[in-house]
C-alpha cells in the first residue's frame, strides 16, 4: 500500500512509511495533547514534497496556524502565499454567527452536515486536515453520526485525498467513539502523570491502522521547538 509521510520520522517508521494514501486517519486527544501539531507536521512535510494541501480550520485563524507552525520550525507561510496550501477559515464564520446571536441578530444555522465539508475541498487537494471535526459531530444526533462519517470518508477517498480528521477527546467520547469505526486508522494522544518521574508526559497510541502491523505499546513524545519527537516506548 502506498504511504504518505506523517512528517514525523519516528511515526513514519511505526506506520510502515506513513499514513495510508487516499485514506482517512483520525487523531483524538484532550486539549494540549498536540493534535493540531500532528496536523502541522503532516501538512508541512507534504508541502515540501510538492503536494497540494489544505486545512479546514474550525477553531483557529490562518494567522494562528501559520504562527504556531513557525514556532515549530515549520514555516508554512510561503506555501500559503503561493496557494499550494489553502486554509479554509470556518473559525471566523462561527465567531461572526456567535456575535450576531449575542447582539440579537438572526443567526445563520450552525448545523452543518459533516459530508457537506467535502464541498470546501479545492480541486486537486492531495493532503487534507480537518481540525476540529468534533465541532460538527456534537451537532448531529448519534443515530445519524455514523452514516455521516461513513459518507465523509467515502467522499474524501473519492477526491483522492490523504486526510487527517482531528477530533477533541470530549466530542469523541460524547459521540461514543463512533468516528473510530468509520476511519481507516486512528491515533490517540494522552497526557498523564509518570508516577516514576513525578511529572506529566504526553503519550501516543495507535489502536487501529488497517493494512499496517502496529504495536499495542504506547510511545512517549515531546513537543519541542523543532517539533514532535517520539523518544521511547512504555507500557
Amino acid at each position: 500500500m502506498e504511504r504518505v509521510s506523517t512528517g514525523i520520522e519516528e511515526l513514519d517508521r511505526k506506520l510502515s512509511g506513513g499514513y495510508p494514501a487516499n485514506k482517512v486517519t483520525l487523531i483524538t486527544g484532550i486539549a494540549g495533547s498536540g493534535k493540531t501539531i500532528f496536523g502541522i507536521h503532516f501538512i508541512y512535510k507534504n508541502c515540501l514534497e510538492g503536494r497540494k494541501c489544505m486545512i479546514i480550520a474550525t477553531e483557529e485563524t490562518p494567522e494562528d496556524i501559520l504562527y504556531q507552525a513557525s514556532l515549530l520550525g515549520r514555516d508554512l507561510t510561503p506555501y500559503y502565499e503561493s496557494g499550494q496550501l489553502i486554509i479554509q477559515n470556518i473559525f471566523e464564520s462561527r465567531s461572526e454567527i456567535i456575535g450576531q446571536t449575542r447582539y440579537g441578530f438572526k443567526p445563520e444555522s450552525l448545523d452543518i452536515e459533516i459530508p457537506s465539508l467535502i464541498e470546501l475541498i479545492h480541486e486537486g487537494t492531495e493532503c487534507l486536515v480537518i481540525d476540529n471535526i468534533g465541532t460538527f459531530a456534537l451537532r448531529i444526533s448519534i443515530k445519524r453520526l455514523r452514516d455521516q462519517f461513513d459518507a465523509l470518508n467515502y467522499l474524501v477517498r473519492k477526491k483522492g485525498c490523504t486526510a487527517l480528521l482531528i477530533m477533541d477527546e470530549s466530542a469523541h467520547n460524547m459521540t461514543y467513539q463512533l468516528a473510530e469505526y468509520s476511519v481507516y486508522g486512528s491515533i490517540r494522544l494522552l497526557v498523564r502523570e509518570n508516577s516514576y518521574l513525578g511529572k506529566m508526559e504526553r503519550y501516543l497510541s495507535i489502536p487501529k491502522m488497517r493494512s499496517t502491523p502496529i504495536s499495542p505499546e504506547m510511545s512517549v513524545f515531546e513537543i519541542t521547538s523543532e517539533g514532535i519527537v517520539i523518544r521511547e516506548s512504555g507500557g
